[in-house]
C-alpha cells in the first residue's frame, strides 16, 4: 500500500554526518544486523571509503512499525549537486542536516533550496548535539533566522550515539506525506540511475511512479528500447530479488541489455503497448561539464581500453562528457567534460584503479566564447582549439556567482585573496558569529585550487558553493609552449594578458628542469601568437673530446672541438626532442 511507504533523501553540506546517520538508521530498523553493520554502509566505492565522502547516489530500503521507508542516499560534495537532485526527484521529503558545531554552511543553503524548488517536505536536524562546548540554541535560532523554520519543526539527534534517531523516524512517518501514485494505473516509472553488470545487462535504478512493475514486455520511451526484464528488486541495501514493485516504491530492474547507451537516466520505463498514450515523466535536467581535461594512455595501443572503460563509468554517471582527440605528443585520448575538480579526480582514479590504466591528464580548462572578426561565436573547450588571434575580436569567459560562509576573523584574508583571484565582492550579510559572503569571480580561477587554498586560509572553518551564472568579456590570450621550434599544443594555455608574461616565465623555467640534456641546445619559449614572452634554453651537452690528448700542439685540440661543433649545428638542425611522460606529468601537476 502506497500509503505506507515514505521516500525522502538525506541532504546536507560534506561531513556533516550524513553518512553515519544513514549507518544509525539501518542499525535502528534492524535492516543490517550488528554483525554485518560496517561504518559508512552505503559507501561501496573504495575511493568513497577511503576520502570519506559519497559520490553517488545509493537506496535502500528500511521497514519500521509497519511503513516502508526508502532512503536515497546522496553525496555531499559541491561537484556531485547534480546527483543530489535526482534523489531529491525521487522521494516526497527530505532531513536536511546540519553539524550544530558548524551552523548553517554553503551547501545546506544550495540543497535547501533544492529540495524547497521541488515542493520537497524538509525536515531541519541538527546532529552531533553529543559533542561538548555546543551552543544548541544558537545554532537554532540560527535555522530559524536563515532557513525559515519554526523552533518545534526542529529535531536535535546524535548520530554518532543514536540519541532521538528513533524521533527522526517517527517525524518522517507523521510529516514526510506517501506517494500519490495508484496501482490502478497504467505503469510509469522513472530510472534514477543505473549501472553496468556483466551477467544481468543494465541494471536501472528505479522509482516506481504509477501502476505495477511484473516481468513484463517493457520499453524505455525515452530511447524506444525493449526489453523483458531478468530480475526485479528492492536494495535491503544488498539487492534483493522480488515478483514485483508497485507504485511509490523504489527498486531495480535487470534489463538484461548489453549497450549502456540504451538506459538513459531520467527516462521513463513503460508497458510495451503504443496504444496507450503513456505520457513521460519529467526526468532531469543534463548536467553541463564546467571543466574540461585531456586524458592520455601513457602506452598507445591502451586507447581503445580507455575508451571502453569511459563507456562504463558514463553509464553510473550520466554528468560524463567525452569524445576522442589526438595530440602531436601525446597520441590518442579523449578529451573529457567534468562538473568539477574534484568529478576529474574521481573518475581518474577510477579509471588508474578498476581498469588498470596508466594515464596522462592535461590542465584543466573551461569554456571560453570567442565571437570572431566575422561575427562568428564559437566555443572553445581547451586551448588547442583557440583560433588564430588576428581572427579574433572579443573573448568571454564563465563568471560564477560564489557563496562563502565564514568566522568574521577571517573575513579579511579572504576578501583580499579573492580580490587577487580577480573575484569581486557582491554581497555580504553577518549571521551571528559569522558571515555570508557574495562573490562574482571567473571559473578559472575557481576550478584549480580556490577551495583548498580557502579552506587552509581559514582553518579549514569556510565553506564554499558556486554556480555559474553568465559570461563576461576578458583580455585573455593563449600561450604556446614552443620547445626547439615546436609547439607543444598539450602544453599550452589560457591565462588573462597582463598574467602571460608572469606564468611563460614559470613554465618555461619548470619544464627547463624536466626535459633531458641533448647533444644540442633546445630552446624553450612561451609565445603569444608570433611574440615570445619568455624563453628558457637548455645547453646541450659537451663531449670531452680532447681527452685523449696529452699535451703537444694545441692546433689540433681546436681542430677536434671545431669539428664537434660542426656536428652539433647539424644535430640541431634535423633533432627532434621527444618528450618524457615524466615531463608532462611533472609539469602538469605542478601547474
Amino acid at each position: 500500500m502506497a500509503t505506507k511507504i515514505r521516500n525522502f533523501s538525506i541532504i546536507a553540506h560534506i561531513d556533516h554526518g550524513k553518512t553515519t546517520l544513514t549507518d544509525a538508521l539501518l542499525r535502528l530498523t534492524n535492516t543490517v544486523t550488528a554483525r554485518d553493520l560496517t561504518e559508512r554502509m552505503l559507501d561501496s566505492n573504495p575511493i568513497e571509503q577511503e576520502r570519506g565522502i559519497t559520490i553517488k547516489l545509493a537506496p535502500v530500503r528500511m521497514n519500521y512499525h509497519g511503513y516502508t521507508l526508502n532512503l536515497i542516499d546522496t553525496p555531499g560534495h559541491v561537484d556531485f549537486g547534480y546527483e543530489v537532485s535526482r534523489s531529491l526527484a525521487a522521494g516526497e521529503g527530505a532531513v536536511l542536516l546540519i553539524d550544530v558545531s558548524q551552523g548553517v554552511q554553503a551547501q545546506t543553503l544550495s540543497n535547501f533550496q533544492k529540495a524547497q524548488r521541488l515542493g520537497l517536505t524538509i525536515i531541519p536536524v541538527l546532529n552531533k548535539i553529543d559533542l561538548p562546548t555546543i551552543d544548541l540554541d544558537l545554532i537554532k535560532l540560527e535555522v530559524m533566522e536563515s532557513l525559515g523554520f519554526a523552533e518545534e519543526e526542529i529535531l536535535a539527534v546524535s548520530a554518532k550515539t543514536g540519541q532521538n534517531v528513533d524521533k527522526l523516524l517517527e517525524a518522517i512517518i507523521k510529516r514526510i506525506p506517501a506517494p500519490i501514485g495508484k496501482s490502478s494505473d497504467p505503469l510509469r516509472a522513472l530510472v534514477i540511475t543505473s549501472q553496468y553488470d556483466y551477467h544481468k545487462g543494465v541494471v536501472a535504478y528505479i522509482r516506481v511512479v504509477d501502476g505495477v512493475l511484473k516481468k513484463q514486455k517493457l520499453q524505455l520511451l525515452f530511447t524506444q528500447s525493449s526489453f523483458t526484464p531478468i530480475e526485479i528488486g528492492i536494495f535491503s541495501p544488498e539487492m534483493r530479488p522480488r515478483q514485483q514493485l508497485t507504485a511509490g516504491e523504489v527498486g531495480y530492474l535487470a534489463t538484461g541489455l548489453k549497450d549502456i547507451k540504451k538506459v538513459k537516466i531520467g527516462d521513463t520505463v513503460a508497458e510495451t503497448d503504443l496504444k496507450k498514450n503513456i505520457k513521460p515523466l519529467p526526468g532531469y535536467q543534463e548536467p553541463t561539464p564546467m571543466v574540461y581535461m585531456e586524458l592520455y594512455p601513457i602506452d598507445a595501443a591502451h586507447f581503445s581500453a580507455l575508451k571502453d572503460s569511459m563507456d562504463k563509468l558514463a553509464l553510473h554517471d550520466s554528468s560524463l562528457q567525452y569524445q576522442s582527440t589526438h595530440s602531436q605528443a601525446l597520441g590518442n585520448g579523449l578529451r573529457v567534460g567534468f562538473l568539477g575538480i574534484l568529478h576529474a579526480e574521481i573518475i581518474r582514479e577510477r579509471l588508474e584503479r578498476e581498469f588498470d590504466l596508466e594515464l596522462i591528464a592535461t590542465a584543466p580548462s573551461v569554456i571560453y566564447q570567442i565571437s570572431k572578426t566575422n561575427g562568428q561565436v564559437v566555443q572553445i573547450h581547451s586551448p588547442s582549439e583557440m583560433p588564430d588571434p588576428s581572427l579574433i575580436n572579443k573573448v568571454a569567459e564563465p563568471i560564477t556567482t560564489a557563496t562563502i560562509y565564514s568566522p568574521d576573523k577571517y573575513l579579511s584574508s579572504i576578501i583580499q585573496f579573492i580580490n587577487d583571484k580577480r573575484g569581486e565582492l557582491i554581497n555580504s550579510q553577518p549571521m551571528g558569529v559569522r558571515t555570508k559572503l557574495e562573490f562574482e569571480i571567473p571559473l578559472s580561477e575557481v576550478i584549480i585550487d580556490l577551495h583548498d587554498k580557502l579552506k587552509s586560509l581559514t582553518s579549514g572553518y569556510a565553506s564554499l558553493e558556486y554556480e555559474v551564472t553568465s559570461y563576461k568579456t576578458v583580455d585573455a590570450v593563449k600561450v604556446n609552449i614552443v620547445i626547439n621550434r615546436e609547439v607543444v599544443e598539450a602544453l599550452s594555455f589560457m591565462t588573462m594578458r597582463n598574467q602571460a608574461e608572469q606564468r611563460g616565465r614559470k613554465l618555461t623555467a619548470k619544464l627547463k628542469k624536466v626535459i633531458p640534456r641533448q647533444l644540442f641546445e633546445v630552446p624553450i619559449q612561451a609565445a603569444i601568437g608570433g611574440k615570445i614572452v619568455a624563453r628558457e634554453t637548455i645547453k646541450a651537452y659537451r663531449k670531452d673530446v680532447t681527452a685523449k690528448l696529452y699535451g703537444g700542439d694545441r692546433t689540433r685540440r681546436m681542430k677536434l672541438l671545431k669539428k664537434q661543433a660542426k656536428g652539433k649545428k647539424r644535430l640541431k638542425q634535423v633533432g627532434s626532442i621527444e618528450l618524457s611522460q615524466e615531463a608532462f606529468l611533472a609539469v602538469l601537476e605542478q601547474d
